[in-house]
């Protein structure tokens, strides 16, 4: 490091870049190496004459900023401190595409790491000149000044204002259908950066009319053009139902079902949270989910999907959708959901996060099921604190119902309902009573545990009168 850093000043330019270059990737490799090039006072030296130095020692000087700007907020905030934003700015506005590129990438990885150092990247005026970078001709250059808007925008809605502010989302709506893959994932995301902080800001990415264009996206072949916009309908549908609304009136909803079910892995995860979103709203958007066959594609992400948070998340969303009506809880438990979501509920290797949203998921449906055949299996194998769930919907029923109550004996059910062991006096055991007071006394007495030895026992002691 001491050696290369009187090169910096070294009157051959050649000799001047190089060493920066070297510099740049020395900082690159780790934040120790990043560390020893603050630490030997080597950012103001590569500063001090940057303006008068020709595009090829910008870009190696940018390069420098980034790479050890890139590993930690303390590190980035030592090249905010001497000076580096104000420079990166004027590199900005540098007629070299090139040198636009580095200064945008140096000031996105320092926008990255918190709002803070976002804040200082947005005093120093470099928004209004990356949203002129989206529009020049550049691809690489579009890539990274998109990029750099979307980290500045993901941290506060008064960050993602200035951004708007700027005019920032016409211009990347436009850049949607651009055939890039890269430069779509940026896009995608910086608009998903955006719409996330309210339902105002969504609603300006809305009205740039992205739909139904984004929906395109969900088709692409480029798995992160998929997941971002997949990403960006959810940002939008979590805010209003009326935001939902519009997105399935594009055909929204259609969409991100064909795209859940035509790819594998976290893909998958924006899709199926936005499924989860749009049902939560309303009865009628629950049903615009059902309707469009949302329910076997979120079932299969349950069994399919390896990671324990994608299967959190699909059990979140049937949860979502089965909540609101009978109707809509028998649509999930006619799929077989609910001896799976139990599975996974029980079963000791679901992380903590698992459990928790299977056990939600099954209240929250079995609270409204009122189709019996979908409950009864779960009998059998169910914990006390959802048994009581169970019991309490055929408490509901079988009183009205004179096919079911018969059904009920003949499957097994009103037997093992005897055999549950209640706290008396507890809800579980008020709902038992009510069962039982569905059928006669000598029916109940005969499925009740212990009641064929009773029978023997009376066999054994009947003398027959001769």
């Amino acid at each position: 490091m001491s050696l290369l850093r009187p090169l910096l000043l070294d009157v051959v330019p050649t000799i001047q870049q190089t060493a920066a270059l070297a510099l740049g990737r020395l900082a690159n490799y780790n934040d120790d190496l990043a560390e020893a090039v603050v630490k030997g006072d080597i950012l103001p030296q590569l500063l001090c004459s940057l303006s008068e130095q020709n595009r090829f020692y910008k870009k190696a000087a940018a390069f420098v900023l980034r790479a050890v700007g890139k590993h930690s907020p303390q590190l980035a905030q030592a090249v905010v401190q001497c000076g580096a934003l104000e420079m990166l700015v004027i590199c900005l506005e540098d007629f070299d595409p090139g040198v636009k590129e580095a200064a945008s990438w140096a000031l996105g990885y320092i926008a990255r790491h918190n709002s803070e150092l976002s804040q200082a990247v947005v005093d120093a005026g470099a928004v209004p000149l990356l949203v002129l970078c989206i529009q020049e001709p550049e691809i690489a250059l579009k890539r990274i000044a998109a990029s750099t808007l979307s980290d500045i925008s993901k941290h506060s809605p008064e960050l993602a204002q200035t951004v708007v502010d700027a005019g920032a989302i016409a211009h990347l709506a436009q850049m949607i259908l651009n055939p890039d893959a890269k430069l779509k994932r940026q896009v995608l995301s910086a608009l998903s950066q955006i719409a996330k902080h309210s339902v105002d800001l969504a609603e300006l990415v809305v009205e740039a009319e992205i739909f139904p264009v984004v929906l395109t996206c969900l088709k692409d072949s480029d798995e992160y053009v998929k997941k971002n916009g997949a990403t960006l309908i959810r940002e939008i549908a979590k805010h209003t139902p009326e935001l939902s609304q519009l997105i399935v009136n594009a055909g929204g909803v259609a969409a991100v079902i064909d795209c859940i079910g035509s790819c594998r892995g976290t893909v998958r995860l924006p899709g199926i949270m936005m499924l989860g979103y749009v049902a939560a709203h309303s009865e009628n958007l629950s049903m615009a989910v059902i309707v469009s066959k949302g329910i076997p594609p979120l079932c299969a992400c349950l069994i399919e999907e390896h990671e324990d948070h994608i299967k959190a998340a699909a059990a979140w969303a049937l949860g979502q959708v089965g909540r609101h009506t009978p109707e809509h809880a028998r649509a999930v438990a006619v799929a077989n959901v609910l001896p799976t979501l139990l599975a996974m509920y029980m079963d000791t290797r679901s992380s903590e996060d698992l459990q928790m949203k299977a056990k939600k998921a099954l209240k929250n449906i079995l609270q409204k099921c009122t189709y019996l055949p979908a409950l009864e299996p779960l009998l059998h194998d169910a914990p006390p604190n959802i048994m009581k769930h169970i019991v309490g919907q055929f408490s509901k029923v079988l009183p009205h119902d004179s096919k079911a109550r018969r059904l009920f004996v003949t499957t097994g059910g009103l037997k093992k309902v005897q055999e549950i062991k209640a706290e008396p006096g507890s809800l579980l055991q008020e709902y038992i009573n009510t069962i039982n007071n569905c059928y006669p006394e000598e029916i109940v007495r005969y499925y009740s545990p212990g009641y064929s030895e009773i029978l023997l026992e009376r066999v054994e002691n009947y003398h027959p009168v001769l």
